[in-house]
């Protein structure tokens, strides 16, 4: 059985209201990279480099080259209906035109 409950006043925190972290906060803490206890300065380099760049196994063997192409509407709506990956579909199409053809 739902009860409707009375309008009751919740009590609001801010979170600017959090006391901020100092140095000697800071230096009680212990850095680890993978499960392992690292000095502050191991920790600050690994945190660093992964922070940087694309997730690992993210980039392609062979990235594609962005680019500006004109197409009749009837080929982009026709690839639009099919779905998610239009795009992808266009370049496995041209792929595949290549393959016998020559430009």
């Amino acid at each position: 059985m739902n009860v409707k409950l009375k309008n009751t006043q919740k009590e609001w925190i801010d979170s600017d209201d959090a006391p901020e972290i100092s140095a000697a906060d800071l230096q009680r803490g212990v850095w680890s990279v993978e499960g392992k206890v690292v000095s502050e300065k191991e920790g600050r380099k690994a945190f660093a480099k992964r922070l940087r760049g694309r997730p690992v196994g993210s980039v392609s063997k062979s990235p594609k080259t962005l680019t500006t192409i004109r197409l009749s509407a009837e080929v982009i709506e026709q690839f639009k209906a099919a779905g998610a990956g239009w795009q992808t579909k266009i370049d496995l199409a041209l792929k595949d035109w290549l393959l016998t053809h020559r430009p």
